[in-house]
């Protein structure tokens, strides 16, 4: 077989699995899309209608009026980038000192500590936050959303502060610095895209999680998937206001994913390779 040939249909069956990984997940999002912009005449009519007639914007007004969603969309900012935050400020020290003290172990605990279930210890952390009184504020949240964001941290710099030469930080050193300065003015530098996949990857995690704000949120102090669940009733499910109020939950996240996918992939790429 000819080599420009072979190279168009490889090219052309990479293409085909992309399409067929990806269809799934985009055909739910076209329709919940229909779903949020047509009446409810035609979100419960049979054969099913993909493209509306009219628009039914007000669906999204509904979802802003009835259900305090301008409320919820600002606590879910507060709740996700104040995580995010103290994630960066804790666990790029903490990654920086697993990495140089080469304690292996340590990061497995942290990825386990990733991976267990938040139902293990959200009942403890509830009665906890109880007894300080903290519930019907944003504390509890934002406390129990490190447990998200920062392994995420730790596990991601890891690699970056294990890539970086140590010969720059003995130069830091022999120039005067103390550690801390090292840390603060050679190494953080020079691990920004490691950072920034960091800081893209908890927001977007914790933006979404659900468990810890369904026990831990109060009325006023829901998040965005909260406010989701609980729009939901027994009597009538409307699906218009439903995608409507849906769509506000993953439009942000979407959103920033395609702006700054070149920034994931690059800085997952870079810190996966080790030099020194």
């Amino acid at each position: 077989m000819p080599r420009p040939l072979a190279k168009t249909l490889r090219r052309a069956g990479l293409y085909f699995a992309v399409l067929v990984i990806v269809s799934p997940a985009l055909l739910f999002f076209l329709w919940m899309l229909s779903l949020s912009l047509k009446p409810e005449v035609d979100n419960i009519s049979y054969p099913p209608v993909l493209i509306p007639s009219a628009l039914a914007w007000s669906n999204y007004a509904q979802v802003f009026a009835e259900n305090s969603f301008g409320r919820y969309f600002v606590n879910s900012l507060i709740v996700t980038g104040c995580a995010t935050l103290f994630g960066l400020l804790i666990g790029a020290p903490a990654a920086y000192g697993i990495a140089r003290a080469k304690a292996t172990k340590m990061a497995v605990v942290v990825m386990i500590a990733r991976m267990t279930p938040g139902l293990s210890y959200l009942i403890p952390l509830f009665l906890m936050f109880r007894w300080l009184g903290l519930m019907g504020t944003l504390w509890p949240q934002i406390i129990t959303h490190l447990v998200i964001t920062l392994p995420i941290v730790i596990w991601v710099l890891i690699s970056y502060f294990e890539a970086l030469p140590i010969e720059l930080e003995e130069a830091g050193r022999i120039d005067g610095a103390n550690r801390w300065q090292v840390f603060r003015h050679v190494v953080l530098p020079l691990t920004r895209p490691g950072i920034t996949v960091a800081l893209l990857l908890s927001f977007i995690f914790s933006w979404n999680n659900f468990v810890f704000g369904i026990v831990l949120a109060g009325r006023t102090t829901r998040t965005l998937p909260v406010a989701v669940y609980n729009s939901l009733t027994f009597e009538q499910v409307s699906w218009g206001p439903l995608s409507a109020a849906a769509l506000v939950v993953v439009v942000p996240v979407l959103v920033l994913t395609v702006v700054a996918q070149k920034q994931i992939v690059a800085g997952l790429t870079s810190g996966a390779v080790k030099g020194g």
